[in-house]
């Protein structure tokens, strides 16, 4: 709903300018990071937020918050397409082939009720070399993270992060956030959640 659209983004943006995340983010000199964001829901309804961007100071990161914090949610209708959200992150990704580490972050509080399933695009989509994680939301994020696990997270050190409600969101993203970007305090903190057998 509204309300919690609304905790998500302001979640995400605060996790972006976190300190933290912020020096994580510049931590390595003469190397970037570059973001881009995207809204999902349905099959057809895929919404591109921000288009890459290099992420070269503090100032970029303090600019793309305060563009999430405000944005309003695209669509009205809600199911959860997860293999078709899965499709046009890979999508977008090879429009960046010069990155040395390509991540894909799916966040979400339900599992595939629209369109093919999340296995399906790791099949069909080009997901050679994409690391795929997970935040999961809600009063069922154990069930969820479980499928999420199984079926969603995908490639080279993939995991999943759990959030209690969506007023947890920036402090799960926070530390998703760092654990992608090598914060190893952090990782040594979240051990790495093994995958279960598919």
């Amino acid at each position: 709903d509204t309300d919690e659209y609304r905790l998500q983004a302001q979640g995400l943006a605060g996790a972006l300018t976190d300190p933290d995340v912020v020096a994580a983010f510049l931590a390595l000199p003469g190397q970037s990071v570059a973001l881009h964001v995207y809204e999902w829901s349905g099959r057809q309804q895929q919404e591109v937020r921000l288009d890459w961007t290099d992420i070269t100071g503090p100032d970029d990161l303090a600019s793309i918050a305060a563009r999430i914090a405000g944005m309003g949610r695209s669509y009205t209708e809600f199911p959860t397409a997860l293999g078709y959200a899965l499709g046009f992150g890979a999508r977008e990704l090879e429009r960046r082939p010069d990155c040395a580490r390509h991540t894909l972050d799916v966040s979400g509080d339900g599992t595939n009720n629209d369109g093919f399933a999340p296995e399906l695009a790791h099949r069909e989509f080009p997901f050679e070399g994409v690391t795929v994680n997970g935040l999961v939301v809600g009063e069922t994020r154990e069930t969820l993270r479980r499928y999420y696990q199984r079926f969603v997270i995908h490639g080279p050190g993939a995991f999943v992060e759990s959030a209690e409600d969506y007023s947890d969101f920036g402090r799960a993203m926070r530390r998703k956030l760092l654990r992608e970007l090598g914060a190893g305090a952090v990782s040594a903190l979240t051990p790495p959640m093994d995958r279960e057998t598919r």
